[in-house]
């Protein structure tokens, strides 16, 4: 037996439904207006299906997809591709939006686009055996950076997430004033507290709280994050290891109106 499972999502309008979808890369297979507005639109095995709705409120809206994939880095660079191709930039607030590419700490390397429907299609690729939850970091800071981390992408609680990461940043600073990794490549290790982060988890830090503070329509706050971030020095060794960071830094500054990719080598 082979069973298929396709989702069928509700929008307010089909056809600006349809040009989102065809910047993503999609083709319409199908498509009506009467006696009922419906289309199905595909790319590759992923099917999406949509009715017309004339009062659906996107901003309610709380349909959701799952869709795995064993390359979810080429798909976030190449929706982010389609949508600037077609909207002059990448809608990253609002309805619609494509979000962050980040590895989860349930297993999962995933990325999440909203539509004009305000459905949600999580985009992922597997990356650990188990779908629980991974245990806290140790140490203060780190910990602190995991709690912001679920609470902004998991439960879209940005100006909590904002305020933990307020609270670790101003006790980093008390504990050893001036950030790591300013002036000479590489960093000291965290504290026995583990209140003093290592360079690479403060660029971390502050590319996340950088992203929450755009989130929370605070631009200048945003930008001024950023360019903390960019003073700190990283060793090829620990940019790698925040790779995802440095792609986001990069995302937010063309976001601020910088150029797509600009930011330090």
């Amino acid at each position: 037996m082979t069973e298929t499972t396709t989702p069928v999502f509700p929008c307010p309008s089909i056809p600006d439904t349809l040009d989102f979808y065809r910047a993503l890369g999609f083709e319409v297979s199908f498509e009506q207006t009467s006696p009922n507005p419906y289309a199905v639109v595909q790319r590759g095995a992923i099917a999406l299906h949509f009715f017309g709705m004339r009062r659906h409120d996107p901003a309610t809206s709380y349909s959701t997809c799952v869709i795995s994939t064993d390359a979810v880095d080429a798909l976030h660079a190449a929706f982010r591709a389609g949508l600037r191709a077609a909207y002059g930039r990448v809608p990253t607030r609002g309805i619609p939006r494509i979000g962050p590419l980040r590895d989860t700490t349930y297993g999962v390397r995933q990325f999440l686009v909203t539509d004009p429907g305000g459905n949600c299609l999580r985009i992922g690729q597997p990356n650990g055996e188990s779908l629980e939850h991974g245990p806290r970091p140790d140490g203060a800071f780190a910990g602190a950076l995991h709690l912001a981390a679920l609470l902004g992408d998991a439960k879209g609680d940005h100006r909590q997430a904002a305020r933990v990461l307020d609270r670790a940043l101003a006790r980093a600073e008390a504990a050893a004033p001036g950030e790591p990794g300013a002036d000479t490549a590489g960093a000291p290790g965290a504290d026995a507290a583990g209140a003093r982060p290592t360079a690479p988890e403060w660029v971390a830090a502050l590319v996340l709280r950088a992203d929450l503070a755009i989130r929370l329509d605070e631009p200048e706050r945003g930008a001024e994050l950023l360019r903390r971030a960019d003073g700190i020095t990283l060793t090829a060794e620990e940019g790698a290891g925040v790779r995802d960071a440095l792609r986001r830094a990069a995302e937010l500054r063309e976001e601020l109106g910088g150029e797509p990719g600009a930011g330090p080598a």
